[in-house]
């Protein structure tokens, strides 16, 4: 099996960001983003979809991180459509469940060449965790979804610590990312009745 790897740069006014994505890899990130819980959140979002992510941002955080995590979204988009090849033999659908403490979080995404973000934070949330603004996360997941030109849900079905609850988010698109990506040897070129995704 071929490795499917993607490079890609992105810079504007605003932020710097370069990145290397390897979703054939061992869930090994290397990631500074200049917002401390956001590199946590892409690490265990890496580790736990066994992706290889190596991503240095040097953005206008002194404004706020809006720029950063937005442009950290596009670029890690670009990076999978362009890793993901032509998709044939790949699932294509990842679906998981996560529980972090008293927060499950649910994602589900469909490598479809439609994008379309659907997202629901469970409600409440504090407005920021460490340094980053909690509604950055919709905004991450908004501008990846787009850019990888996938069909995204999200959405926490409960939970009270805003830490668990983005936390579960990130974890459970590593898993539904892993799943969707995998190659099923019974699938025979492109999974679609089309014939093209």
């Amino acid at each position: 099996m071929s490795i499917r790897t993607a490079t890609v740069e992105r810079k504007t006014a605003e932020t710097s960001v370069k990145l290397i994505l390897n979703l054939d890899g061992n869930g090994h990130g290397v990631i500074d983003s200049g917002i401390g819980f956001f590199d946590h959140m892409l690490n265990l979002m890496t580790a736990h979809g066994l992706l290889d992510l190596t991503l240095a941002c040097d953005g206008d955080i002194d404004v706020d991180g809006h720029h950063s995590v937005e442009d950290i979204g596009i670029t890690l988009g670009q990076a999978f459509k362009q890793a993901i090849g032509d998709k044939k033999g790949i699932r294509r659908y990842g679906t998981f469940y996560l529980p972090m403490d008293e927060a499950l979080a649910f994602v589900s995404l469909d490598i479809s060449g439609r994008p379309f973000l659907v997202y629901d934070d469970g409600g409440e949330m504090a407005p920021m965790i460490g340094g980053y603004d909690t509604e950055l996360t919709e905004e991450f997941l908004r501008a990846f979804a787009v850019n990888a030109g996938i069909t995204l849900h999200v959405r926490v079905l409960y939970g009270k610590n805003s830490h668990h609850k983005v936390e579960a988010i990130f974890k459970a698109l590593g898993h539904a990312l892993r799943i969707a990506v995998e190659k099923d040897p019974r699938v025979d070129g492109i999974p679609s009745t089309k014939g093209s995704l």
